[in-house]
């Protein structure tokens, strides 16, 4: 799956995307930014968009 746009991508979609990633594959965002050559700035920003942001002690996205 190519996330190198997240603009693309509905955001509740992204979401639960980028959730997967992190809880099965990588161990915070900078890892999955690496993994999937992703701006993670422009993925925190799309999702901040529909009121979430990242939360390092889950490893998760999460409603503000």
């Amino acid at each position: 799956m190519d996330l190198t746009n997240c603009h693309a991508f509905d955001p509740n979609i992204l979401l639960g995307i980028v959730n997967e990633k992190l809880r099965l594959e990588c161990t915070d965002v900078g890892d999955l930014s690496s993994c999937y050559d992703m701006n993670a700035e422009s993925v925190s920003d799309r999702l901040a968009e529909i009121g979430y942001q990242y939360d390092p002690l889950t490893n998760q996205f999460k409603a503000r």
